[in-house]
């Protein structure tokens, strides 16, 4: 028997972290942690222009002309790459992030870049928790198969948040905490949906919103994953690659 939609919301949601309690699993290395953070990078990377940019291209597709379609997806991505620049800049700054990490510049760079990560990623997964609630509750069997393609994108998304934060301050139960936190901002805007929001939920919304988002974890992947990851050379172009060509698969075979 399938479960109630909200059940499966509620395990896409966990499932961040799972990806969490992988990161923590052990202490890694700076070149191990280059290589999650490029994969994590090319994760947010993939899912951004292969996964949600899509989406708001068809539905706009369906309702414009082509050029006009093009122009309100983009439009609207670029719309969440400023929310995304201008949200960076309320994070704390290294300065005041340093005694977290013994005063280690290189340790407080990528705690900070776990920080927009955790951020964009609760942005990313309000959203998306609507999106397999009311799906379930359209057709459960579409419910299943969304929170399943949800679930395995949101394990690497808890890599990302969890990674960087356990490098950083050596606390590995608080960066596991962090992924949870940030995955259970699914089932949370699931209930403020159907709770209060029902009424005001249209297709347009729902889907200018993905749009926003993917703009919103464009600007996380390039102004902060993938530079801390490139810049160290083989392991975290390694990474970068392998986790835009993965997810690239895991979207081909989950649609």
């Amino acid at each position: 028997m399938i479960p109630s939609p909200f059940v499966l919301t509620l395990v896409a949601g966990l499932s961040t972290g799972l990806g969490g309690v992988l990161a923590a699993a052990v202490r890694p290395s700076r070149r191990a942690l280059d290589a999650c953070m490029g994969f994590a990078g090319g994760v947010m990377l993939a899912i951004s222009l292969a996964d949600l940019a899509p989406e708001a291209l068809a539905f706009y597709g369906g309702r414009m002309s082509p050029a006009g379609a093009g122009a309100a997806a983009v439009s609207l991505m670029a719309a969440g790459a400023v929310i995304a620049a201008l949200l960076s800049r309320l994070l704390p700054e290294e300065t005041a992030l340093a005694k977290l990490c013994r005063g280690d510049g290189q340790r407080t760079a990528v705690l900070r870049a776990g920080l927009a990560v955790g951020a964009a990623l609760v942005l990313h997964n309000l959203p998306e928790g609507v999106l397999t609630l009311f799906s379930g509750a359209a057709d459960p069997a579409l419910g299943a198969r969304t929170a399943l393609a949800v679930a395995l994108h949101n394990i690497p998304e808890g890599l990302a948040v969890a990674a960087p934060l356990a490098w950083a301050t050596g606390k590995r139960g608080q960066a596991v905490g962090a992924a949870l936190a940030s995955g259970l901002a699914e089932p949370l805007g699931a209930l403020l949906a159907w709770g209060l929001l029902q009424n005001f939920l249209t297709p347009g919304l729902l889907n200018g919103t993905v749009a926003l988002v993917a703009g919103v974890m464009l600007w996380v992947a390039l102004a902060e994953l993938l530079p801390q990851a490139l810049r160290a050379g083989l392991a975290g172009t390694a990474g970068a690659c392998a986790g835009c060509l993965g997810m690239l698969f895991s979207i081909a075979v989950l649609r």
